[in-house]
């Protein structure tokens, strides 16, 4: 009871931040495997990286469980119980889209990957390692330059992110006769472009948060 109460009045940051801090590197962590996925020679064993890629979503479910928890359980709170939410709920948006890539990598036996494949989890993998950035300097908001530099980061490369992807596209009807691959490779590029959208809408609640903050 009196550790209950104790958690109660810690500091904001002492209970909130590290959590915050552990859900963006986890997603981060599940971007580099997924960009290692895509980059292997053709033919390689993929399942290694895929499993890795479903235990970081796992462990991102148990964390975004866990900031639940405490957002019930806690009177004190860094920002809005509703801002919290959102920001940890888009954060699971993007790990559940890069999990939804690995495993339609795996269900349709993709062996080799276009090369807008290949940059768009590239540049998902740059969005994640600034949105990492952006949350771990939220509790610092006297480095609010620091956190509006990741925000513009993340919505630049979305931009680019759709652009390649129309790209992509139009090359593809353009160049695949074989309809089956084309349904494959089209929906792993969407559900990729998708997850850099899902970034962009994190680093916009990031971007609310600090206004309000400000």
């Amino acid at each position: 009871m009196a550790l209950s109460l104790l958690k109660i009045f810690l500091p904001k940051d002492r209970l909130f931040f590290p959590l915050f801090d552990k859900a963006v590197s986890n997603l981060q962590d599940a971007s580099v495997v997924l960009y290692r996925l895509v980059i292997q020679e053709p033919g390689t064993d993929r399942s290694t990286l895929i499993r890795e890629i479903e235990e970081l979503e796992h462990k991102g479910d148990e964390i975004t469980h866990e900031i639940f928890q405490e957002l019930g359980k806690n009177f004190i709170t860094p920002f809005d119980r509703e801002d919290i939410h959102r920001l940890v709920t888009s954060i699971d948006d993007v790990l559940d889209y890069i999990h939804g890539s690995a495993k339609r990598i795996e269900i349709y036996k993709v062996m080799e990957f276009s090369t807008e494949i290949i940059k768009l989890a590239e540049l998902l993998k740059v969005q994640t390692e600034e949105l990492r950035r952006a949350v771990h300097e939220l509790k610092n908001m006297n480095k609010m330059r620091d956190i509006t530099d990741s925000l513009v980061r993340i919505n630049s490369i979305e931009n680019h992110a759709d652009d390649l992807f129309d790209a992509a596209v139009a090359r593809l009807f353009d160049e695949e006769k074989d309809a089956i691959q084309l349904i494959k490779t089209k929906e792993i590029l969407a559900v990729l472009e998708t997850a850099t959208d899902k970034c962009e809408d994190a680093a916009n609640v990031i971007e609310s948060i600090i206004l309000k903050m400000s």
